[in-house]
């Protein structure tokens, strides 16, 4: 039976990229295995296929990744295999030098434009080091895959590689009403983030725009970097009555909470390319639950809302122009929802996976 080992630097709890992935090889006959890390108080990992999680002694900067990273290499080594997969720039080092070592086909999946993320934007050295990484290993990769055409052009362009496209979009899922937002009052509407809780996600936009929304009730589903000054935010403005922070949510019961509803949010600030050109797995999670959405005025999400209207885009970054188009979207929210319906039976992982699928079976 050949073998697969998928790696990423995440708890794997949520990722539900990786889930999709390995219900592909698991399909096609493959032995998983699935490493990432252990996170303190993180959730029960759940999963149908074997896993190993590394518990570091180091859970952030530059000491996390280099700790994981000679981890990953020792394990990946020693472990029987015919495949590799490695998720995003901070898994590839390690994938790339076992496949050359043991001769192994490697697949290398970019969940987005990693050395233009915000959080590298003010930090020269670091984005330089893993800029170095990027540019000594891609031009030498054979299979690659991304999760948008803009970006799949972007690589190209630079690394004269080919570069698949496999949208992190969501399985079609029965819509049952199975979770409830037991603290929400009767009559009030639900304002919906769900996702990494990070730089440059429009988080303390919403925020500030809940003062001027009466009987509306933000619920952020996520955790990250911005988790403590975000709750230290709503305190200070005294809002903590109208905003409520769920934490991770397992992706069985995500869906659940997030048919209930009444608007999503994906507000991105227009930080770096890579979130210049991201079209972020919640638009889609959205999109599935028949919930419409408000999103930034970035390229892509008016190359989506050009084809489908599933929400509004957001042109004026302010609370008050942000209220505004709750409001509006909220009055209107049953006149988007054939839109919502359309869209979500051409963005689904029961399109996707054929892709990916295809591509498995001609791997180089």
């Amino acid at each position: 039976m050949n073998r697969i080992i998928i790696s990423a630097t995440n708890d794997l709890t949520t990722d539900q990229r990786i889930k999709k992935t390995s219900d592909c090889f698991n399909e096609l006959g493959y032995d998983i295995l699935l490493i990432g890390r252990s996170i303190k108080n993180g959730l029960p990992l759940h999963s149908p296929y074997k896993t190993c999680r590394f518990s570091l002694y180091f859970n952030k900067g530059a000491l996390f990744y280099a700790e994981y990273n000679l981890r990953l290499f020792f394990k990946l080594l020693f472990l029987k295999k015919s495949l590799l997969l490695s998720n995003d720039l901070d898994t590839l080092l390690p994938n790339f030098l076992v496949s050359k070592i043991r001769s192994n086909r490697l697949i290398y999946d970019s969940h987005e434009y990693f050395t233009e993320v915000p959080e590298l934007l003010n930090r020269p050295k670091v984005k330089s080091v893993w800029l170095g990484i990027e540019k000594f290993i891609f031009p030498k990769l054979k299979n690659v895959i991304t999760v948008n055409e803009t970006l799949a052009q972007l690589y190209q362009k630079k690394y004269g590689v080919p570069v698949a496209v496999i949208k992190n979009v969501p399985e079609i899922k029965p819509n049952i009403d199975t979770e409830e937002f037991k603290f929400s009052k009767p009559g009030e509407r639900i304002i919906l983030y769900q996702g990494s809780l990070n730089m440059g996600r429009g988080l303390e936009l919403m925020i500030d725009s809940m003062k001027y929304l009466k009987n509306y009730l933000f619920v952020i589903i996520g955790e990250g970097d911005l988790l403590d000054d975000l709750k230290k935010k709503v305190k200070k403005m005294d809002l903590r009555d109208k905003i409520i922070f769920l934490g991770k949510v397992l992706p069985e019961k995500l869906h659940g909470f997030t048919r209930k509803a009444d608007l999503g949010i994906s507000l991105e600030e227009d930080l770096g390319l890579s979130y210049r050109y991201a079209l972020p797995n919640k638009i889609f999670d959205y999109m599935q639950a028949g919930v419409p959405v408000l999103a930034s005025d970035l390229p892509l999400y008016n190359q989506l809302f050009d084809e489908f209207r599933i929400g509004e885009i957001l042109k004026t970054r302010n609370p008050e122009s942000v209220a505004q188009k709750v409001e509006q979207i909220v009055k209107n929210r049953l006149n988007y929802q054939p839109e919502l319906k359309k869209a979500s039976s051409v963005y689904n992982w029961d399109n996707e996976k054929l892709k990916l699928i295809e591509l498995i079976k001609n791997l180089e």
